[in-house]
């Protein structure tokens, strides 16, 4: 196996594990949010986190680091208008996400004060409503970055 063979594995490996755990992560925090259910709510917004970190974060070191060193391999320019975009959107899926994950810390710790699901309060309705409105940009730039990773128009 070539080097650029075992660097796209990794790339797409990590590219496949960003999308799915965002997936997963939106549609537990989602459905846990609207249950009703406090209990399940803390244990929910408690491994979101957790996710996060493991492999969302690790997935977001990887793809840029996988992604340029494929394109030095292969002498693509990083002056392309392919890869400009393809930097910009991960710069924009970013600014949504820091933002996503900032707002999840803040939901896990209003569920673990609260008495009761009722005693959310304005602040939880708040922070979900943002939540939902940088994820679900961040959703559609992340498939718009694999359309540009699978076409690579202009390359």
């Amino acid at each position: 196996m070539t080097s650029y063979l075992a660097l796209k594995y990794f790339h797409l490996l990590s590219a496949a594990v960003l999308l799915g755990t965002g997936i997963g992560i939106a549609y537990f925090m989602f459905t846990a949010c609207i249950s009703r259910n406090l209990e399940a709510l803390r244990v929910v917004a408690r491994n979101v986190i957790i996710a996060d970190w493991i492999f969302t974060a690790s997935s977001v070191v990887i793809q840029p680091l996988t992604g340029a060193w494929m394109m030095i391999e292969r002498g693509w320019p990083f002056t392309s208008n392919w890869f400009i975009a393809t930097a910009l959107l991960y710069v924009a899926v970013g600014a949504c996400w820091i933002p996503v994950v900032c707002l999840q810390y803040r939901m896990a710790r209003l569920a673990r004060e609260a008495v009761s699901y009722a005693a959310l309060g304005v602040e939880f309705k708040r922070s979900f409503h943002w939540w939902v409105a940088l994820g679900l940009p961040a959703f559609v730039m992340v498939l718009a970055l694999y359309a540009l990773m699978v076409f690579k128009p202009g390359i």
